[in-house]
């Protein structure tokens, strides 16, 4: 017990970031994760027969899903690894594991370290100033579900509210609203620098291809990997515009 004994002013950080009880939650976040994954696994073969869906096309949604998610996880990874040095492993795995965004991690820590005259990654950086920045990072997630848990059943009341009066509206507002959002996401990188913008440019190009080579081609697996593979190729020029 002597290698987790706790001393607030110490910057010795490998008692607070080890933590037994921080991998116990990083286990338990991740066995939440998974028992999600399985309840919608089983609900999806449940409702497959009322939506006119066989067990193939489940399995080739399921698997469409799962190689879409390679590039995004890998992004996710990278920037999980970059943030262990200032959280340590559990902590970093909690937050990446269940919601977590970088930007409002290290922000939200860094503004909390300031609030006490430390800095992150500093000489001033101890397992106090650490512990209150965990604890603010994990203020903003609870936030965040809390804000998703209440809004949720009132959105509900209101797409109840729009179906009736023009069912179509419902099909058309998901659509345009995913399609706003990405396009914010996508614009917001597109003016930081010429390597942004050929970076979207050059994702955007692959993915019209894999999706083109899959219509004419008769090549499903494409569209399947379109995604990680548009990912990786603009990994791929990003890195040759930099270098």
């Amino acid at each position: 017990m002597q290698r987790f004994a706790v001393d607030p002013g110490s910057t010795d950080l490998g008692p607070v970031y080890f933590h037994p009880v921080l991998w116990i939650c990083a286990v338990a976040v991740f066995a939440v994760i998974a028992l999600q994954s399985i309840i919608y696994l089983r609900a999806i073969r449940k409702a497959a027969s009322a939506a006119d869906l066989t067990d193939e096309q489940i399995k080739s949604s399921v698997r469409r899903g799962g190689i879409a998610a390679i590039g995004p996880s890998l992004a996710v990874a990278l920037v999980a690894i970059s943030l262990l040095p200032l959280f340590g492993t559990p902590a970093v795995l909690t937050r990446i594991g269940l919601v977590g965004s970088a930007a409002f991690d290290v922000a939200a820590a860094g503004l909390a370290a300031q609030s006490l005259g430390a800095e992150l990654g500093g000489p001033t950086y101890t397992q106090k100033v650490f512990a209150i920045g965990f604890a603010a990072m994990t203020l903003g997630g609870l936030v965040w579900m809390l804000t998703a848990l209440v809004l949720t059943p009132l959105m509900a009341k209101g797409d109840k509210t729009l179906r009736k009066v023009n069912p179509a509206i419902m099909t058309v507002v998901p659509t345009a609203a995913i399609l706003a959002a990405f396009f914010t996401l996508m614009f917001a990188e597109t003016v930081k620098s010429g390597n942004h913008l050929l970076t979207v440019l050059v994702s955007g190009a692959v993915m019209a291809l894999c999706l083109l080579g899959a219509k004419y081609l008769n090549k499903p697996w494409l569209r399947e990997w379109g995604l990680g593979i548009a990912i990786f190729v603009a990994l791929a020029a990003a890195f040759l515009a930099t270098a």
